[in-house]
């Protein structure tokens, strides 16, 4: 039987709190009501996506994060850390996380290290295989824990807060991963720029509407998604680390918008 081709997505931003983690748990979710399997690699020191998947880091009760795991690096190390997540019903089956703890800063400081930034590449090596999709949640930054993220990913996704920092944050991810000075010292060439996804966007807003009609010509108008609208309940979600079907039918539309990103990511990297 052929091995299943790896599937891994990078989601960031060059800023923070533009909806990147809240977009990566929300696609999980939407992804595993599909049915299909999906791992979660929180490689952000706020650990929010393991927090919200039930998974935060319990000091009295310590587990293998994916700190342990890029400080080893060693092929198959990520297997170690791997759990379900703390979800109920269809997602504790099919969403499986590696969680993230604030002691993953201090893999910064191993960056000059040889063969620093394939360390994540080579701890997930034949770890998930067996996944439909792996979604790696980046920091707010371009420095070595994305770094680590893009040296594993097949291909990256970039969340854009129709403002200008937002926008200008998007763009610095989209332009660092695919400057090809940048893809030989990831030792990744086939690393692809796969989307740009406006989040929380308020289309009452006269700075969104004018943002949002400037991402076609800065990212390419096949490369923009369709926006995803902010809402109160996602955030309400995420605070009480529930998945948005737990919050009723005020939750309708945002898993609507989060249900039709899923559809087009699976589409993309299944073509």
């Amino acid at each position: 039987m052929a091995q299943r081709r790896r599937r891994r997505v990078a989601l960031g931003n060059n800023k923070g709190g533009v909806g990147k983690t809240g977009t990566t748990i929300n696609l999980a979710a939407s992804l595993a009501e599909a049915g299909r399997r999906v791992l979660v690699v929180d490689c952000d020191p706020q650990a929010n996506a393991s927090r919200r998947l039930g998974r935060p880091f319990r000091p009295d009760s310590p587990t293998v994060t994916a700190s342990e795991v890029v400080r080893s690096g060693e092929p198959g190390a990520a297997a170690d850390a791997i759990v379900p997540c703390d979800w109920e019903g269809v997602y504790a089956l099919r969403i499986d996380v590696i969680p993230s703890r604030f002691d993953l800063e201090n893999r910064i400081s191993e960056a000059a290290v040889l063969g620093a930034r394939q360390r994540l590449r080579r701890a997930l090596e034949g770890v998930d295989d067996e996944y439909d999709v792996t979604l790696m949640d980046c920091p707010p930054s371009l420095g070595h824990l994305t770094q680590l993220v893009l040296a594993a990913a097949d291909w990256g996704i970039t969340l854009v807060e129709p403002e200008y920092d937002g926008v200008e944050g998007a763009t610095r991810f989209r332009d660092f991963m695919v400057a090809p000075e940048n893809l030989a010292e990831l030792a990744n060439p086939e690393l692809e720029f796969l989307a740009a996804v406006p989040s929380m966007v308020d289309t009452r807003l006269g700075a969104h509407a004018h943002h949002l009609s400037t991402l076609p010509g800065i990212f390419g108008p096949d490369r923009v998604w369709e926006p995803i609208p902010a809402r109160s309940v996602v955030k309400d979600a995420a605070d009480s680390a529930l998945p948005l079907s737990a919050m009723g039918s005020r939750a309708t539309e945002a898993r609507a918008a989060f249900d039709a990103t899923a559809a087009r990511l699976w589409k993309e990297i299944t073509a």
